[in-house]
Formats: C-alpha cells, structure tokens, sequence
C-alpha cells in the first residue's frame, strides 16, 4: 500500500510540474514557446477570417493567430485573445491538459490549433474568470449578464516572445 502511495504521488507531482513547461520542439525559433500537443502555424486564421467562418457555422476546426490580452493569474488554465471588433475570445486548454505561463503574455501573438464555437457563459462562470484574474470585488459582483461570445478550445499553442 505504501508504494501505491508513494507511486502516486510521484505521478502527480510529475504531472502537475510540467503542465507549465513549455514543448522542447527541435529546430523552433528560441523566440517560440509551445504548450499542448506540438503545431505549426500554417493555414493560421485572423480575427476576421474567424468571424467570417462563425458566421456559417457554430464550430470551425482551423488555427487561430492573435494577440493575447489576458491569462488566468492563477494557474494558466485560461487565456483570453483579441478576437477583432473590440471582442474577447476566452480561451481554454483540451481536457485541462495543459497551461501557459502566469505572467508576462498580455501583448504577445500566439497561434493555436483546436476548435472556436459560439459560446454563453453564465454569471457564475463569468465571476470565477473575473476573480482568477485578480478583479476586485466590486467588478466581480458588477458582472449580472451571461456574455454570448466566440470561445475556443486550444489542443496546442504557440507563443512568441
């Protein structure tokens, strides 16, 4: 029973540490960071291509370049990406597998492969988003509205430095 223990905890610890830790990917510019399953950026959408995509589907498959705006202060879990007509797209990792740094990414271009959908998030979520970013109270509890958005489910990501 003890080594069972020992085994998993030594699994978890091993997991959870490299969650973080950016993909080793041979002959990747040092100015790219990979997290998630590895990709390239080839047939990269913009904003607008997305939009225009969404507007004939509910769910398109594509990769995805833009700037991010804001990542979950908390663990990484999330992101959230300018999507073009002064919107957010909130970002979120397949099946919780992975995250991108803390700190220090608002501002820089990243692609990502994986699924965008139109989305509504209710209040309760909207607020837990709101308080791993580090909102205070009073912006917390202004939030009364599910937000109808585009969303997207990242399977890998680049970001460049």
């Amino acid at each position: 029973m003890k080594h069972l223990f020992l085994i998993a905890t030594t699994f978890i610890l091993v997991s959870c540490s490299s969650q973080t830790q950016p993909n080793v990917v041979e002959g990747a510019p040092d100015n790219v960071k990979s997290y998630g399953t590895v990709i390239t950026d080839e047939g990269r959408m913009s904003p607008e291509d997305l939009r225009m995509a969404l507007a004939k589907a509910d769910t398109v498959d594509c990769t995805f370049a833009g700037v991010i705006q804001e990542t979950c202060a908390m663990k990484g879990c999330w992101m959230t990406m300018d999507a073009g007509m002064d919107e957010d797209m909130r970002v979120t990792f397949k099946d919780y597998g992975f995250f991108v740094p803390k700190e220090g990414q608002s501002g820089r271009e990243a692609v990502m492969k994986g699924k965008a959908y139109k989305s509504v998030t209710e209040v309760d979520m909207l607020r837990h988003y709101a308080e791993d970013a580090g909102k205070s109270k009073e912006e917390i509890m202004a939030i009364t509205e599910p937000e109808v958005a585009i969303s997207f489910e990242a399977e890998g990501v680049l970001i460049y430095d």
